[in-house]
Parts: structure tokens; sequence; C-alpha cells
């Protein structure tokens, strides 16, 4: 039998998480506290240091709660399109549609916490930089696997396009949520869509770009 306690501590776990990857890519890692958390969720603080013992392990968390929600959301349904092109294009839309729909009130939970923590060396920034390399590399093999197939024309370099796209992904977060460009979501879909229709060897394997 299922032990009761378990699940409504597990549910617990996942909706203090939930609430602190939200948060937290709006007001950054170093402001959240679990009195604040629980505050927040209406529980109390000392249950919840039955699963953090310390700020940063809770922090820890956060972190690796917003990587799979990153992978749930953006890159598992982009590996289910077909090897190559589609894969890729599918991939950044799919960020794309992560941000516009506002999954998270800050738009980008990295994007958010990336600078507050370039200054401190330890096990939080180690995390971040583990799950940004995992998604850059993520974006460098989509374009070399496209570039195996012979959908990318010969030359291409994966290493400048994988930055590319990535650069146009981040920019998205700053024009959107500074600047107030909503217009960018639609400017950053396109200019990977050229890109990508310039290099392919068959561009018809991607969708016509649009106005």
């Amino acid at each position: 039998m299922i032990d009761g306690r378990l699940v409504r501590g597990e549910r617990t776990r996942q909706a203090v998480l939930d609430h602190a990857v939200a948060l937290s890519s709006v007001e950054g890692l170093e402001g959240m506290s679990l009195a604040r958390l629980a505050q927040g969720l209406g529980v109390s603080k000392s249950g919840l240091f039955s699963h953090w013992p310390d700020k940063q392990a809770l922090q820890l968390a956060v972190v690796e709660h917003a990587r799979l929600q990153w992978v749930e959301e953006i890159v598992r349904p982009a590996l289910r399109e077909p090897r190559g092109l589609r894969r890729l294009w599918a991939l950044h839309v799919n960020r794309m549609d992560f941000y516009e729909r506002r999954a998270l009130p800050g738009g980008c939970f990295f994007a958010n916490v990336e600078p507050e923590v370039n200054d401190h060396p330890g096990p939080v920034r180690d995390a971040i930089a583990a799950a940004k390399h995992d998604w850059v590399t993520l974006l460098t093999t989509l374009i070399t696997q496209s570039a195996e197939l012979g959908e990318l024309q010969s030359g291409t370099d994966a290493d400048q396009l994988a930055f590319e796209i990535q650069a146009l992904g981040a920019a998205v977060i700053t024009h959107t949520l500074v600047h107030r460009l909503e217009p960018s979501f639609r400017f950053a879909r396109r200019a990977v869509l050229d890109r990508l229709r310039a290099l392919a060897t068959d561009p018809s394997v991607l969708p016509e770009a649009t106005p």
C-alpha cells in the first residue's frame, strides 16, 4: 500500500518547487527563502526543512526542477519530430511558445538567475552552467545530425549556428520583458527559420517563411 503521508509530502514538494521556479524567474534565487515559500503556499516552514535542510539545498533543487520543466515543455516534444531540420526547428518553436504563453511569469528561469550567480562560484552556479551547456550541446548535436542526414549544406558550422539560435532565443527575453516588444517572438521565429532555410539542401522540409 502507498503511504498517504509520502504522497502528500511529494505533492507539497512539487508545489513548492513549481512556485519557487516561477518566483525565481522574476526575483532570482537569492531572495528566495523557505519562510517566503511557506507563506506563499500556506504550508508549514518546519515541514519544508524535511525536504531541504538549508538554502543551498533548496536552490539546487529549484535549478534541477527548472531544468526538468525545460526538458518536459521544450525538449521532449521536439524530439518526437523526425530527425534533422524538423526536429531542430521544433526545438526553437517550442522555446518561443514557452516564452510567449508566459509559462513562467519572468519568461525564463535561467535567463533571470544566470547573471545573479555569475560572480558566485559554487554548486549552484555549476548546476546552472551545466544546464545551459546541455542545452547548447543539444542544439549543436541536432545541427550535426541534420548535416549528417544531408539536410544542411556541406561545411555548415554547427557551433556557429547553435550560437545564433541560442542568442536569438535569449534576445526575446530582453526585448519582451524590458522593452515590451511583443513582436520579438515573431522576429525570433522568422530569423531562425530564414537562417535554416538558407542553409537547407531542401528548404521544403521546413515551413514557408511568413511576413
